[in-house]
């Protein structure tokens, strides 16, 4: 009892004391206050999964750091619309794990942990990762990254509802309403084209698959802006380049030779944001993806992440990424993560 005791006080102060989060030397935007109606939890989830059934609600696991921008945006936009407050609340208990924190934690399976240890389990790459829960403990959506709100406001509808026994997110989303877009996919003449034969390809480099769709102002911004500059095009330079409509019947190879269409294909990697770059090694096994919002920065990271073989040394991207800023800036070239 007295070590429940502890660890509740502990997470309380949690916001004033601070938190083992490790950032680079990019701008960094420091600590920001958690709803007050985040759960006040002692961290032991199969006792929160519990709870959370009885009061006829899941449990949504939030990984964060401090620094982290889209954290931040996570907690100041979306949270700050009241219709996703509100129904984040009716449908959720929402528990915060500091992904570097120190507060024990007792897992789903009832193994002793540390939120870190829990973190690394979970394989959590991005901030915020946000996992979902049913009511066995059952991770049944997974967020890796930030959502804007309109498409994170679904997602609280789908998995609130219980609509993952009725349907796929994928074909959920797709009856959603999109945001303005241009309607159009940003091809390049400089990337593969059909015949997509994926599994023959020029030797020794890595392959970049985007899946997007026509009604996708992300997909705008990502090709408009982001990888129109020029340390993006240098990186993509160094890949060989396929894109796909994720709902078109477009006849491809996959890399490891299975003849199948860009939607089948889709659905099979449980694509369910666009845009996501999946990206894979020269041997075409899948080495690591984006399946969220991102600027300039991390998007670059994640690229360079592979390029450089980062990616088989250092299994934790956000280490990666700080380092990459680090150096980055002792270089004199300064780093703004939200630009």
């Amino acid at each position: 009892m007295k070590s429940r005791i502890l660890a509740l006080l502990l997470l309380l102060l949690a916001p004033i004391i601070g938190s083992t989060a490790e950032s680079g030397g990019y701008e960094n935007p420091g600590h920001h206050e958690q709803p007050a109606w985040f759960k006040s939890s002692f961290l032991d989830l199969r006792d929160d999964v519990a709870e959370a059934t009885k009061a006829g609600k899941r449990v949504m696991l939030y990984f964060y750091q401090d620094g982290c921008p889209y954290c931040a945006k996570l907690l100041d936009v979306n949270f700050a619309q009241r219709k996703i407050a509100e129904n984040t609340q009716k449908y959720f208990d929402v528990i915060a794990i500091n992904m570097w924190g120190a507060l024990d934690v007792t897992d789903l399976n009832g193994k002793a942990t540390t939120e870190k240890g829990f973190a690394s389990e979970m394989k959590v790459m991005f901030t915020p990762t946000l996992v979902f829960l049913d009511e066995q403990g059952k991770a049944i959506m997974r967020l890796n990254g930030y959502y804007p709100p309109h498409k994170f406001s679904a997602v609280i509808d789908y998995v609130g509802q219980h609509k993952e026994k009725r349907i796929s997110f994928r074909d959920f989303w797709k009856a959603r309403s999109p945001v303005a877009a241009s309607g159009k996919l940003h091809q390049s003449p400089d990337w593969l084209q059909a015949p997509y034969a994926l599994n023959q390809r020029k030797a020794g480099r890595p392959l970049l698959v985007m899946f997007e769709q026509k009604d996708c102002a992300a997909c705008d911004e990502l090709h408009d802006d982001i990888l129109a500059r020029k340390t993006s095009r240098k990186l993509l330079s160094q890949f060989d380049v396929a894109l796909f409509d994720m709902w078109s019947k477009t006849p491809l190879t996959t890399p490891d030779g299975k003849r199948t269409t860009a939607t089948a294909w889709a659905k099979t990697l449980k694509i369910q944001y666009a845009p996501t770059l999946v990206m894979f090694d020269a041997s075409g096994k899948e080495a690591f993806r984006t399946e969220a919002y991102l600027k300039a920065f991390h998007l670059q990271s994640a690229l360079d992440y592979v390029l450089s073989g980062a990616y088989l040394k250092q299994p934790n991207f956000q280490r990666y990424i700080s380092s990459r800023a680090d150096a980055l800036e002792a270089q004199g070239v300064h780093i703004d993560i939200m630009d």
